[in-house]
């Protein structure tokens, strides 16, 4: 498809990073990310409202629209696709969130109401709590696979709770470095467990 000859310069520049990304173009990944890191990250913080979840849904963004470039067209600005993606991605997270419910006597004890009161409860049942576990087992395995500069980012992060700054300064690295490598990260990681149909 052609480019729509009335995206503004800053989109058009996208364009050709986006470009330079499709032929493996590093350089062209990190400047999307750092033009762009801090809008989607805001959006998501006021949708979420939350900063780890932000960061994360932030990666995740990224990396869906990163595995997807192929599909993006440039009739649209490429900020435009990405900030939809990030959207879609930030409404499945809440969805997520709201969890299930477990019903409760009715508050007014009459034992013919079909419509019993629902209360959200995030307690896992017990055969979600093996089927996690066993995710848990499989998922420190395929981390231990790792090249040891991803697994020791994925540990750092998610393991032990580290936020973005504190990766950076532990491991000397500057902060883009950080998250750009975390996304990298957790691509191998999902193209591994996709591997292992998990």
């Amino acid at each position: 498809m052609e480019m729509n000859p009335d995206l503004s310069n800053r989109a058009k520049q996208d364009y050709q990073l986006v470009l330079k990304a499709k032929d493996g173009n590093q350089n062209a990944y990190a400047l999307l990310l750092s033009r762009y890191w801090d809008s989607i990250y805001y959006m998501l913080l006021k949708m979420v409202h939350n900063k780890d979840d932000s960061e994360d849904l932030t990666i995740e963004a990224f990396g869906k629209a990163f595995k997807n470039l192929h599909h993006y067209e440039p009739a649209f600005a490429f900020s435009t696709w990405l900030f939809k993606i990030a959207n879609n991605n930030a409404i499945d997270f809440i969805r997520r969130q709201k969890g299930r419910s477990v019903p409760i006597e009715n508050p007014g004890n009459n034992p013919n109401d079909e419509n019993p009161l629902q209360l959200p409860t995030d307690l896992p049942d017990p055969e979600e709590e093996l089927i996690r576990k066993q995710k848990a087992i499989l998922l420190k395995t395929v981390v231990n696979q790792l090249k040891p500069r991803y697994s020791r980012l994925v540990k750092l992060r998610y393991y032990q709770e580290y936020s973005y700054e504190e990766i950076a300064k532990e491991l000397q690295l500057p902060l883009g470095t950080v998250k750009a490598q975390l996304f990298r990260a957790k691509e191998l990681l999902y193209n591994i467990l996709c591997d292992r149909n998990v």
